[in-house]
């Protein structure tokens, strides 16, 4: 079977201490042939103070497979998101892989999410099927992740264990029929939006296992009010699926 191109899309801002090993650890999968698809990064940064958009420029410079999408104006995860998914499109991606820059997402599942794709539309990176798993969380953090999962899915009548993972491998078909340009997400919920909507339109979504570890270097963007507005876009999106029963 002939090599397809993947690209890994990975949103950025603030991660000037992690997104150089993250990209060499990505592409020493191709180098060292634990994946057979021809791959590609691309980095979508909004502009970081903290100059990480530089020195992405800096490695594409040195290797062609890593590109750079610098965003100065409306800036947020979600939008951020949105605008890689199209980038890759435009850049004849066939496999698209979104993951975080943090190492919460670590790179060595990316062969078993290009495996699964190849007989399915979405896979997920889950901690919550058999093998999956999340270090370094407490008791309240493992609750909130659980109860948020339960209400996501009662509401959005999903039949996924992990909504919340923003570890994914998608096929380009998904990406263009559910429409990227209607989706309405500016922030993290853009995760839960996707998933619904790829849901809506029937595509085989599998879950595969991974280890979610906390980031060690830098600051997590992910605060209550992140939280707040991504439970209030599913109690949205759960209305709407109502209306359209």
């Amino acid at each position: 079977m002939k090599n397809k191109k993947a690209m890994v899309m990975i949103p950025t801002y603030n991660e000037k201490e992690n997104i150089t090993k993250l990209i060499g650890e990505i592409l020493k999968l191709k180098d060292s042939g634990k994946i057979k698809d021809d791959i590609g990064v691309v980095v979508v940064d909004d502009n970081s103070p903290d100059g990480t958009w530089k020195l992405v420029e800096n490695y594409s410079k040195k290797d062609k497979r890593v590109n750079l999408l610098l965003r100065k104006k409306n800036r947020g995860r979600g939008l951020a998101g949105i605008d890689g998914f199209k980038y890759c499109l435009r850049h004849k991606a066939e496999y698209v892989i979104e993951m975080d820059a943090d190492f919460s997402h670590n790179p060595k599942h990316i062969p078993a999410l290009l495996k699964e794709i190849k007989r399915h539309d979405v896979v997920l990176g889950s901690r919550s099927v058999r093998g999956g798993k999340q270090l370094s969380r407490g008791i309240i953090r493992y609750l909130i992740t659980y109860f948020a999962n339960l209400y996501i899915r009662l509401l959005l009548g999903l039949k996924v264990r992990d909504c919340n993972s923003g570890y994914r491998c998608f096929r380009r078909k998904v990406l263009e029929e559910i429409n990227l340009d209607s989706l309405r997400s500016k922030g993290p919920d853009i995760v839960q939006e996707v998933l619904f909507k790829a849901h809506l339109k029937g595509f085989r979504i599998k879950e595969v296992p991974i280890v979610f570890k906390e980031r060690v270097k830098g600051k997590s963007k992910l605060g209550l009010k992140h939280l707040y507005k991504g439970y209030l876009m599913v109690l949205k999106l759960g209305v709407s699926r109502e209306r359209c029963r």
